[in-house]
């Protein structure tokens, strides 16, 4: 069981990247542009936010706090917020909004990795839904911008 969680903790958000990129390669020069810089918009806003939220709110990861040793190895840092979650997360925004179905299923994966993380003790469940809902802040920034100014 703790080899399939690490596994899940530290790799499967390389899959949610490689399902995005079969999708991205199926679809038409212009949903190819619009899907890029919808993620690279989400993923950027959602990387500043997540810097940002990390200086203003702390969580010691915890086996810090706990005094057990994790199931992987990690550095003794802020684990506000989850960027395994943030990365699966904006993925799984970006692609939602172009294909509703497979968004969902990517979110599914982010929150299985979440969990695989809680799992393995490097982060708590605040760090994992800090991350999910800074990508959904991002995401509605993004879709607000957009269709307030017309922009795509």
């Amino acid at each position: 069981m703790n080899f399939i969680s690490i596994f899940i903790a530290r790799y499967l958000y390389i899959f949610s990247i490689a399902a995005a990129v079969v999708f991205f390669v199926a679809k038409t020069r212009e949903i190819k542009k619009r899907l890029a810089v919808c993620f690279v918009a989400i993923a950027s806003l959602s990387y500043i936010i997540s810097r940002i939220a990390s200086r203003f709110y702390y969580d010691p990861r915890p086996f810090v706090a706990g005094h057990f040793t994790p199931l992987i190895a990690h550095a003794p840092d802020n684990g506000f917020p989850s960027d395994h979650v943030l990365l699966a997360g904006a993925v799984a925004m970006a692609v939602y909004f172009y294909n509703k179905k497979l968004g969902a299923a990517l979110w599914a994966i982010a929150a299985v990795i979440g969990i695989a993380r809680i799992y393995a003790g490097i982060h708590h469940f605040a760090d994992v839904f800090g991350g999910a809902a800074i990508v959904v802040l991002s995401a509605a920034i993004y879709y607000y911008v957009v269709h307030k100014f017309k922009f795509l």
